[in-house]
């Protein structure tokens, strides 16, 4: 069974991507969704992030996002420490996840893939790309963050460019029914791939 990773920027759409993919009958695995499933109900990672970010990340039995945020947010230190707790119990995770799956091929959605050196986990990788006022329009709908944030948070992911030549497939997601084509065709290409 292949491995494929689907990554963008933030605002690029990757989750409407993954959503086609799955309407196609492949098996998809939000890494975000699942990261807060576990950071939530794992007592070993609540009590690794409390050490490291103090009783305060957790209120009650949730997480406490928005101190979280605030915590890692300007500090890339700390935000290197607590992707060091949570990716290898995702990438555990993920691992059973996939064995349980039969198909040709999984996907893998994982905002920051390049970012924290996981290209070379996948077989192929699929990136997701938009021009940056596209995306950031986006996100002020979706969030109602502050464009300074949004700005912030995208400094913090890799330029697409760079992306670009480390992928083996990109998507622009601009008008929707020409990603809905992209998406058949390298669905198609991949269970090739797979039979090869």
């Amino acid at each position: 069974m292949m491995i494929v990773g689907l990554t963008g920027g933030i605002g690029s759409g990757k989750s409407t991507v993954a959503k086609m993919f799955k309407k196609l009958g492949v098996p998809v695995y939000n890494s975000d969704k699942k990261a807060k499933r576990l950071m939530k109900n794992s007592k070993k990672l609540r009590a690794s992030i409390k050490a490291l970010l103090g009783e305060e990340a957790y209120d009650g039995k949730n997480l406490n996002k928005a101190y979280i945020a605030e915590k890692i947010f300007w500090d890339k230190s700390l935000m290197n420490q607590l992707n060091g707790i949570v990716h290898p119990a995702v990438r555990k995770d993920f691992t059973a996840w996939a064995k349980k799956q039969e198909a040709a091929y999984v996907i893998q959605e994982v905002a920051i893939l390049f970012e924290n050196g996981l290209h070379e986990f996948y077989d192929k990788i699929i990136l997701v790309t938009a021009p940056e006022r596209v995306r950031l329009k986006r996100v002020l709908e979706r969030d109602g963050a502050s464009t300074s944030d949004i700005l912030a948070r995208m400094g913090n992911q890799w330029p697409d460019a760079r992306k670009m030549e480390m992928s083996d497939y990109v998507i622009e997601n601009l008008l929707l029914e020409d990603t809905v084509l992209k998406v058949a065709e390298i669905h198609k290409l991949l269970l090739n791939h797979s039979e090869g």
